[in-house]
């Protein structure tokens, strides 16, 4: 069973869903469309979730792995990215280096066991306010279903889990005489001190 699976089933160090619950989501968006879109809602009075918060990039492909990455262990639930749709970037091509960057990231984030929802990207053109507001708010139904992620909880768990790991190793002898034995030898310790953990 996976994390997230797990998560939802009420976790109470991780969440799943909770009593007064409210999704956090960070939203990266495109200087020249998908930000223009989000102020035309704003100023067109859309309403929409205030569960969002909106940083700015000049280009969509201008979001690096790692600003997604951080925001999720910085307590996000859910990231969106915004930007123009294909063949309107002005940068030419950076929408589609986000696309690349987007899969790759899906891949990843499914390998830390964080549900594939919890990230979206999105074409979103100036004139498409209605669209922003449209988005948002099925994100943030969407990831309040899945519930809290907690991530920083996360983090003190997996430092926990490494603590005894370290112990079961020091108890086993530290490893360095299973290498020196070869390494049918060390590969029967590690399966060792994985049971033991």
């Amino acid at each position: 069973m996976s994390r997230e699976n797990a998560n939802e089933e009420g976790d109470p160090g991780h969440g799943g869903p909770t009593n007064g619950f409210r999704a956090r989501i960070v939203a990266f968006f495109c200087n020249w469309c998908t930000y223009t879109a989000a102020d035309l809602a704003g100023v067109s009075r859309l309403k929409h979730s205030p569960h969002f918060r909106i940083i700015r990039v000049m280009c969509s492909g201008r979001v690096d792995p790692q600003f997604v990455l951080e925001a999720f262990a910085r307590g996000a639930d859910g990231v969106l990215i915004g930007g123009c749709h294909p063949g309107d970037c002005h940068y030419m091509e950076g929408n589609y280096k986000c696309l690349r960057r987007f899969h790759l990231l899906k891949r990843v984030l499914g390998d830390m066991g964080i549900a594939a929802e919890r990230l979206r990207l999105e074409w979103i053109s100036a004139s498409e306010g209605e669209r922003v507001k449209t988005v948002v708010n099925e994100l943030v139904a969407q990831v309040t279903a899945l519930g809290p992620l907690g991530m920083p909880g996360r983090f003190a768990d997996w430092d926990l889990e490494m603590k005894h790991l370290e112990a079961a190793v020091a108890g086993a002898g530290g490893g360095g005489e299973a290498v020196a034995a070869g390494p049918e030898a060390a590969r029967g310790r590690e399966e060792a001190v994985i049971h033991v953990g």
